[in-house]
Order: C-alpha cells, then structure tokens, then sequence
C-alpha cells in the first residue's frame, strides 16, 4: 500500500475535543484495517479547531489503540523543542511499540517567525505540468507580520530562548539516537525510529533531508506552488546513508471520497471557509458544518486567500480521485502519498478513507 493518512485531530462545530480524540483513535484503527501503510498526527497551535498540539502524546495513544500500522509526526515543530525533548519522548513511545514509529521534523516553528522579514513571494502564473495543476504561491508576508503571529511564538518558547541552525538540531537528533552525542538520552539512544524531514519548499528543510540520507516529505496539500522545487532540491542534495541508500518521498494531499461527484462536494463543503480561518490569522476554526458553509459571504479577497488550495484538493467518487492522486504521484516521482481528508462527520472521512483505499488498490 503505497497511500498514508495524515490526521490533524480535527475538531468540528459543535463537537469537544475529546469527540476530536476518539474520532482520531477510531480512525486509526480503521487505517490499519483498510491497508494503510501510517498513520501521521501534526502539530499545530493555537487552533480552535485541531487537537493535534502535542503529536508524542497523540502518537501514543494511536499506538496503543493499533497494531501494525506505522505511527508518526507529521511533523515535530523543532523550533519550539530541543532535540533531547523531541527524542526522549519518541523514544518512550518506541520502547513500548518498537519499529512502528516515525519521527517527522519540520522547520516551520522556525519558518513563521522569518516569514515577517522574508521579500514577497514573487506572483507566478498557474501552470499545469503533465495534468498536475501547479497554482501560484501564496503570499504569507502580511500573516506573518501580524502581532500576534510574534505573540503565539513567544508563548510558545522560554523567555530569552534562541533556536539553533536546524541542520545543527537534526544533526543533534541523529546523534542522541545513535548514542554519539554527549548528552544521553534515556530512553531514546538506540530507539528504532526512523526520521523523516518534513518541507514546503526547496529550502533547508530539503536541502538537510537530501544531505543526511533521511526520507522526505512534501507538501503539495498546504503549498502545492512549491512542490516540484522540493521534491527536487531533495533528490539533487541526496547522499547514500545507513538509513536510507536512495531518495525516498511522500507528498501530502487533501482528499474527499463518496460514492458520487454530488456527495463527495456536499462533503467537502467547509474546507474553503476552514482554510480562509487559518489565512487570516485566526487560527483554524471548528470545522463548519455545509450549513455554516453555505451561510458565509464571500469577498473576492476571501476567494483569493483560498484559491489555490481549493484548486488542488481531489474531490470526488473512487476511481476520479484514485486516478488524480496517480497524476499527483506520477509528477512528483512521490513514493507514497499522504492523504489528509476533513469532513464534519466522522463517519463521513472514515468511509472516504474507505473508499480511496479500495479504489487505489484496485488494477
């Protein structure tokens, strides 16, 4: 099986977070039933509708509740710990589920705080490559320069703190794993992990991927501009190591299955107005229902904000969204794809799961 979920632990309008939780366990245990090859939790913060802020503690639980599927982070946010952290806790998890964990890092607790300072994205057209539709980035500057952005950050850290170079933290990483630092950690050294980088563009996060001889993954589902120029990067910096003897790539998705077009956009419905929360800053709301959806008033700046991920995301019956995701992956040369679906009824994303793992196993 060569599809993977990603899961946020979403939490819908007028649901709890611990109704986010269960819904998570029992999707997972379904993964596992259905054939997929792991099981991701992200990390975010400060989102009145993700319950996914603390991806060690999640990935337990899912561990606990499964048997064979890979569990993982899709990613770490190293910005905001220390290696030591990030590797004592995984490494706790390993010692009760050994080979069965992933531990996905990205950079963007540290990517935020540059993006305030960063130059404008310059504005390309959409293009489609091999029938892959490659929008026009999105411009993040005027997100990042709101206080607030500064704000969450520094709540996010220890007054005074400073974050290292993350080539310098993932070396760190790689070293307390492999018991050649000279700090020990307990557990952790020698834990059977296997380490992912997680990355939007063809920048560090690439580039470190590529150079240390780890797996990579891109994301086509939240900057679907940058995709090929990650993938890219990542194979042209790729050096042979003990973990891994050729590049290896996953690209992240946004999916919505039913058994018709009809239904599956019926489904899909809040996902442009649950994006245009996290664009404005407010962080991402409970997921609305496709009554709330329907009730919202859209700007010609709301549909710009949101354009480009509404534009990517393959919704649809089995086998049109089974063939878009083989666009996706043929394109990019991804060896896996990871597959993040959100709808406001649970029973609704497990059985999208359902039916895009049947008809991508299907010749």
């Amino acid at each position: 099986m060569t599809l993977s979920i990603l899961d946020l632990a979403p939490i819908v309008s007028g649901g709890t977070a611990g109704d986010a939780l269960r819904n998570t366990l029992d999707l997972a245990r379904r993964a596992e039933e259905y054939g997929y090859r792991r099981y991701w939790l992200a990390e975010h913060h400060f989102a009145p509708g993700v319950a996914s802020s603390a991806p060690a503690v999640l990935i337990a639980l899912v561990a606990a509740a499964t048997s064979t599927i890979r569990v993982g982070s899709g990613a770490v946010q190293l910005g905001h710990q220390t290696p030591l952290s990030v590797v004592e806790q995984f490494g706790i998890v390993d010692a009760l589920h050994p080979g069965r964990i992933d531990l996905g890092i990205g950079r963007s607790g540290q990517r935020r705080a540059e993006l305030a300072t960063d130059p404008v994205a310059e504005k390309k057209a959409a293009r489609v490559v091999d029938g892959l539709l490659i929008p026009p980035p999105f411009d993040w500057s005027a997100l990042a320069r709101q206080p607030r952005l500064a704000r969450q950050i520094a709540a996010l850290q220890q007054p005074g703190a400073r974050t290292p170079d993350f080539a310098d933290q993932i070396d760190d990483v790689l070293a307390l794993l492999d018991g050649t630092h000279e700090a020990r950690a307990v557990p952790g050294e020698g834990a059977d992990l296997r380490v992912w980088i997680l990355g939007s563009s063809g920048g560090q996060s690439a580039q470190v991927a590529g150079e240390r001889g780890l797996p990579f993954a891109a994301n086509y589902h939240v900057s679907p501009s940058s995709v090929l120029e990650a993938v890219e990067a990542y194979r042209e910096a790729f050096k042979p190591s003990e973990a891994l003897g050729e590049p290896y790539v996953i690209v992240s998705a946004d999916a919505v299955v039913a058994e018709s077009r009809a239904r599956a956009r019926e489904l899909a419905k809040g996902y442009d107005l649950w994006v245009r929360s996290i664009r404005t800053g407010d962080g991402a709301i409970p997921y609305p229902t496709a009554a709330e959806a329907d009730a919202h008033v859209w700007t010609d700046a709301d549909r710009d904000l949101v354009k480009d991920r509404l534009d990517t995301r393959f919704v649809g019956p089995p086998a049109e969204v089974a063939e878009g995701l083989r666009v996706l992956r043929r394109v990019t040369g991804a060896d896996e794809l990871l597959i993040t679906s959100i709808t406001h009824d649970h029973e609704d994303r497990a059985r999208s799961y359902e039916l895009l793992a049947e008809a991508w196993n299907r010749p």
